[in-house]
């Protein structure tokens, strides 16, 4: 096996020591990502914080990647017009930091953004994003509590019908005993007579 010379050895370490020391707003494209993973409630607006430097001007493209494949969410310039995805129009707001808010976000819209900073000459850095999105538990119980609620006063009123309904019937019943009763005691009654 053969050993690659010094020089050249020497040489890579030299570039690795001046991409290291290059500042961070100096030649090329720097991203800062203060807040990689965001936890959001489903219906909750989202931002997604990013902050760039460079010369020029760059273009800024966001991308949405999940199990259900990855699609482009909007791409601009700052200062231009944001091309927004049919799938995200009216639902997104792009500044000019190259931030990027989701409103109402829903389950689907969980998963990785990604965001590409591309200086016009060539230099570009990217930034990831993990999203997840919670469905809201409470909103849930709401409607479980309210359905109960429900079934409990409608099993009131069939409860009280049908307390209503055995009065009557009970009634009833007690009505023909007492007829019954006394058609028997004009029966026993003509017997007598009869006799």
């Amino acid at each position: 096996m053969r050993r690659p010379p010094r020089a050249l050895a020497l040489g890579l370490v030299a570039l690795c020591l001046a991409q290291a020391a290059r500042p961070p707003h100096g030649p090329g494209v720097s991203l800062y990502i203060p807040q990689p993973a965001i936890n959001a409630s489903a219906a909750e607006d989202v931002l997604l914080s990013v902050d760039y430097a460079c010369e020029g001007v760059p273009t800024i493209e966001w991308r949405h990647a999940s199990p259900r494949g990855q699609r482009t969410v909007a791409a601009w310039a700052p200062g231009g017009p944001a091309n927004v995805s049919r799938s995200h129009r009216g639902r997104v707001c792009t500044f000019p930091n190259g931030s990027l808010q989701l409103l109402g976000v829903g389950v689907p819209d969980a998963g990785y953004y990604v965001v590409t900073v591309t200086e016009r000459r060539g230099g570009s850095r990217f930034g990831t994003i993990a999203l997840q999105v919670s469905e809201v538990l409470y909103e849930d119980l709401h409607f479980v509590a309210v359905f109960l609620a429900l079934l409990a006063a409608v099993a009131a009123v069939l409860v009280s019908l049908l307390w209503v309904c055995n009065r009557c019937a009970y009634k009833l019943r007690a009505g023909r005993r007492r007829a019954l009763k006394e058609s028997a005691v004009e029966v026993l009654e003509l017997q007598d007579v009869d006799c």
